[in-house]
C-alpha cells in the first residue's frame, strides 16, 4: 500500500509540475525583421532560397512594423505577378527577369531605409 502511495504522489507532482510548466510558458514569437528579409532578398537573387524559404518568411505578417508590413505586402504582389516556383526544382530562379528587378529595387529601398533609420545614411 506504501508504494501505491509514492507511486501516486510521484506522478501527481510530475502531472502539476508540467501543468504549471506549461501555463507559465509564453508562446514562441517570431519577429521578421529588416535583416530577416535582406538576407531572404540576397538568397533569391543567388538562387539559394526555395519557394517555402520565400512563404515561411513572406507569408508571415509582419505586426511590430507597418513599413515593413507593406514591403511583405508588395512582395506577395511581386509573387504573384512574377514568381516562378516550378524552375526552382530545375536550378532556375525563383522569379522572372522583371521580377528579379523589382526585387533588387526593393532590397536597395529597404537597405537605404534601415541606413537611415540607423543613422548611417548622409546625403
Amino acid at each position: 500500500m506504501q508504494l501505491f502511495f509514492i507511486v501516486f504522489a510521484v506522478c501527481l507532482l510530475v502531472s502539476l509540475g508540467t501543468v504549471a510548466a506549461l501555463m507559465l510558458s509564453r508562446t514562441p514569437r517570431y519577429r521578421t525583421d529588416a535583416e530577416d528579409l535582406i538576407a531572404l532578398f540576397d538568397a533569391v537573387l543567388d538562387n539559394r532560397a526555395n519557394q517555402a524559404r520565400w512563404d515561411s518568411v513572406i507569408g508571415y505578417p509582419i505586426r511590430h512594423d507597418a513599413y515593413l508590413e507593406s514591403l511583405r505586402r508588395r512582395c506577395q504582389h511581386l509573387m504573384e505577378a512574377h514568381g516562378r516556383p516550378w524552375q526552382v526544382a530545375q536550378g532556375g530562379s525563383l522569379f522572372s527577369r522583371q521580377g528579379r528587378e523589382e526585387l533588387i529595387s526593393l532590397r536597395a529601398h529597404l537597405a537605404a531605409h534601415q541606413a537611415l533609420n540607423q543613422g548611417e545614411y548622409s546625403a
